[in-house]
């Protein structure tokens, strides 16, 4: 399963990058207590640790020691359903072994009860009505490597949006906060469902502009009404124009407008688009004299819009005028270990709506992980709303979540990491089939792919290629960009 890191953050076409580079490590989360939504959850590095004690404790907790055998971490739950000493996980030889400490409830990894157990990327562990999440290869820098807890009293205290326990998203958040007074325009990217609107609505209020944020789904707007709907048009301008009406753009004054689904805006409407980004200043349809605006741009998409430039789709100056910055959302099928704490913020808004609570039943709870989530976070709200009100209050029950949630529990349970990527095969001097020319390319990407951990576009800035091309030659010499996070 692809991690957090395949992320892209450039800014003035750069990657971002630090002094403290970081390093792929195993790290544990306490995704979510059942009974317990609003404690949130919480991320545990296991670099340098040689073992993990879990239990029940009066309340969340964690405290590090070091003993004869190296650096030892224990987390306490105060959840009834856990022994005091239900489970020790501990390093050898590079894995985590996890063993039930003869606890009265059991151990569950995935679904299945175990005394002992090699713990592989993306394993769900259940002690009691608790949930943990085990990864790893977590790209963790130097400041991630203290214990994380995020729980619903943090979350309200910061915008919607702005919280993650995958640590290569936060810097990602970080950055955008960073970009928020500035009035630099910026370009969001990532799937339908993942929370671009959501993050714009952050920056605007992280922004300091005294206007409205007026948000446009440039795919709603009939073609023959994008410009008079963006830039508004004088009355009799044609026919049903029987009144001067200001226009989105200009309704966005002094404020931020943003563009949703900015890759659905047909060409002509791109250059007039392009003229009020360089001019500052909008041209009403029917007028004869423009008028002038003060907006700050966001724009998001879930189309490639390298792609689309390369195909004459979209226009390359409008591109670069709105990618001053660029960040990309991940889907929630790869920060997963924020499903807990997404699923805290979304039950607590639709259980306040009704005013009663009652937690999840646990296997329910291993449901929600172990689905696919193709909508993203935005199908997670969904089933969540439907959810609540079927349960009356009562624990959410497998009963309560849509088929095909429930049917995620007879999937294979998400496959371990890719091993890291082998020498192709040789012959005499030289992989088969390669030419010398070849050879030097594959080694330079290769090169390229581990110095950026995977990151396709990353790569494709430090190569001056376009990311398709990129793509087109991981898949060409048989590489797998995931293995390299």
């Amino acid at each position: 399963m692809p991690g957090p890191s395949d992320l892209t953050l450039s800014l003035g076409g750069h990657t971002r990058e630090t002094a403290d580079r970081p390093m792929p490590q195993p790290a544990l989360f306490v995704a979510l207590e059942c009974d317990r939504a609003a404690a949130g959850a919480s991320r545990h590095a296991l670099g340098g640790v040689s073992a993990v004690l879990l239990g029940r404790g009066r309340t969340r907790q964690h405290e590090r020691s070091t003993g004869a055998a190296g650096e030892e971490l224990v987390i306490r739950v105060p959840d009834p359903w856990m022994s005091s000493q239900h489970a020790r996980l501990e390093a050898s030889f590079g894995r985590w072994i996890l063993t039930d400490a003869g606890s009265k409830n059991g151990t569950v990894v995935n679904g299945a009860g175990v005394d002992r157990a090699v713990l592989h990327d993306g394993d769900l562990v259940e002690l009691g009505h608790t949930l943990f999440w085990f990864r790893e290869r977590v790209p963790l820098g130097h400041e991630d490597l203290r214990d994380l807890a995020i729980d619903l009293a943090e979350v309200a205290a910061r915008p919607p949006g702005l919280v993650t326990l995958a640590p290569a998203y936060r810097r990602v958040l970080d950055d955008v906060e960073r970009m928020a007074r500035s009035a630099i325009s910026i370009l969001l990217l990532g799937e339908s469902g993942t929370g671009k609107e959501l993050l714009a609505r952050a920056l605007h209020r992280l922004s300091g502009r005294g206007g409205e944020l007026v948000a446009v789904n440039c795919g709603a707007i009939p073609d023959t009404l994008v410009e008079s709907e963006l830039f508004g048009h004088k009355k009799g301008a044609f026919s049903g124009a029987n009144e001067d009406r200001a226009g989105l753009v200009r309704s966005a004054d002094r404020g931020t407008l943003f563009l949703d689904e900015v890759g659905d805006l047909p060409l002509a409407s791109q250059a007039a688009l392009l003229r009020v980004l360089q001019e500052k200043e909008v041209m009403p349809v029917g007028a004869s004299r423009p008028v002038p605006v003060d907006i700050r741009v966001v724009a998001a998409t879930h189309r490639d819009l390298d792609d689309m430039v390369e195909r004459g789709e979209f226009r390359q100056d409008l591109f670069a005028r709105l990618a001053g910055f660029t960040a990309e959302l991940p889907p929630l099928r790869d920060r997963r270990e924020d499903l807990g704490l997404l699923f805290a913020i979304l039950y607590a808004r639709h259980v306040g709506e009704i005013g009663e609570q009652g937690g999840i039943d646990p296997q329910a709870a291993r449901a929600l992980f172990r689905y696919a989530w193709p909508r993203n976070v935005r199908e997670l709200d969904s089933a969540l709303a439907t959810a609540v009100v079927l349960a009356a209050g009562k624990p959410l029950a497998l009963e309560h979540l849509p088929g095909e949630i429930r049917a995620a529990l007879d999937a294979r349970p998400p496959q371990p990491a890719p091993a890291p990527v082998a020498p192709a095969a040789t012959s005499g001097g030289g992989e088969i089939g390669l030419s010398a020319e070849d050879r030097a390319l594959r080694e330079e990407l290769v090169s390229h792919l581990r110095h950026h951990a995977g990151n396709i576009s990353a790569v494709a800035r430090a190569m001056g290629k376009d990311r398709k091309q990129i793509q087109r030659w991981v898949k060409r010499f048989g590489l797998a960009p995931e293995s390299f996070r």
